[in-house]
């Protein structure tokens, strides 16, 4: 009865967030399924902002309910999810709890033995975006793996995926993997953290094959062609929908001379670079909280703002990458780093295409194969219609 009382404000908190959508409940907020898994264990969390219980964070929710938590272990952009896109965070020591944080993205990327020593389960709950390149699934995929080598029990709490409609994209080719796309999985991938988590471990995915004790939480009345509107932006440069449905296809610019927004208030939703052949929409990008020394940093950019785009109806598209190729005056200055180019497309195929003047249809073709295949293994890991 005690525990029923703590549970009550807790659970209506997280009824009210989800009031734009009344229906769906995310794995957090069953608190009654995970609650009798990790009560009298040891906790580690793997959160960043978004893992949220209504409007409370996971960590104070649990903390509340009693459970033992031993240590934070935080992604890229940190714990709290202040940090820039790529920038190292060091380990400290929360502000609020005074619970000791472990960067999963400064010294090292994977929990270490020692790490997880004295720890029961690890539980991972974060926000993803449905995005190969997005850092968030390579860290859950090298958790896992240290839950596998290190017999710790690991707990998926399961989120809606925002572009779960979405399935597109070339299919990595393992000799380009690295942090921006450890797995053969398309751009777009169309599945949620718990469903990925799965098929990474199902898949024998892991180093060395090893296979996890692994359990997800699922969501509760979702299925992946609903709209989800985040209630905390997963990222310092992912502000909204609009900026994570046109995400996929814009994020490709990074290793190039065009700006994705960053140091605008429109991150992720206009693009352009410093010549006036690339369009007539204009911005400035400047230093700013969690773009600091932007791209093009206090340079006029030329583009196209694209904040009236169908993005989420539109999909996946490699029309502005073609477009804006071929307005550059200066082709051989375009890429910024071919390598880093070639890791995010998963492939070096798309890049010599678009500088051999090849269509977006005939582009397409050399991943349709890739995808059929990959949409079969999909269908064995799925969790929602």
């Amino acid at each position: 009865m005690k525990l029923f009382k703590a549970l009550l404000p807790i659970l209506f908190a997280a009824f009210n967030a989800n009031a734009q959508n009344p229906a769906i409940q995310t794995g957090a907020d069953r608190i009654n399924v995970y609650l009798p898994l990790i009560k009298g264990r040891t906790v580690g969390i793997f959160a960043n902002q978004t893992s949220v219980v209504g409007n409370t964070h996971l960590v104070d929710t649990l903390r509340k309910l009693g459970v033992d938590i031993k240590v934070i272990f935080g992604p890229e952009h940190g714990f709290r999810g202040t940090a820039d896109a790529g920038e190292h965070v060091k380990d400290g020591n929360d502000a609020k709890t005074g619970l000791p944080v472990v960067s999963l993205y400064g010294a090292n990327r994977k929990p270490s033995p020692e790490q997880l020593r004295g720890i029961d389960v690890v539980i991972f709950d974060i926000q993803d975006v449905g995005v190969r390149y997005y850092t968030y699934p390579s860290t859950m995929h090298l958790v896992i793996e240290a839950c596998a080598e290190n017999n710790k029990k690991c707990i998926v709490i399961d989120r809606p995926n925002p572009n779960g409609h979405l399935i597109d994209g070339p299919v990595l080719d393992t000799k380009f993997a690295s942090f921006v796309g450890m797995n053969p999985i398309p751009v777009s991938h169309g599945l949620t953290m718990g469903e990925l988590a799965k098929m990474i471990n199902g898949e024998g995915w892991l180093k060395n094959g090893v296979k996890c004790n692994l359990t997800v939480i699922p969501c509760k009345n979702y299925n992946h062609n609903m709209v989800y509107a985040l209630p905390v932006a997963p990222s310092p440069n992912l502000p909204n929908l609009q900026s994570i449905y046109l995400y996929p296809s814009i994020c490709l610019f990074e290793p190039t001379e065009i700006s994705v927004g960053r140091g605008t208030d429109s991150q992720f939703q206009v693009i352009g670079g410093p010549s006036s052949s690339y369009g007539s929409y204009t911005f400035t990008p400047v230093d700013k909280p969690g773009a600091q020394n932007p791209p093009n940093e206090g340079k006029l950019c030329y583009g196209l703002d694209l904040r009236k785009v169908d993005a989420r109806k539109q999909g996946f598209t490699l029309r502005y990458l073609i477009d804006l190729y071929q307005k550059a005056p200066n082709k051989d200055k375009f890429f910024t780093s071919s390598s880093f180019f070639d890791k995010l497309a998963g492939t070096d195929l798309l890049r010599k295409m678009l500088i051999e003047g090849k269509t977006e249809a005939e582009m397409r073709q050399t991943w349709q194969a890739d995808l059929t295949n990959y949409k079969k293994i999909r269908m064995k890991y799925l969790l929602y219609p």
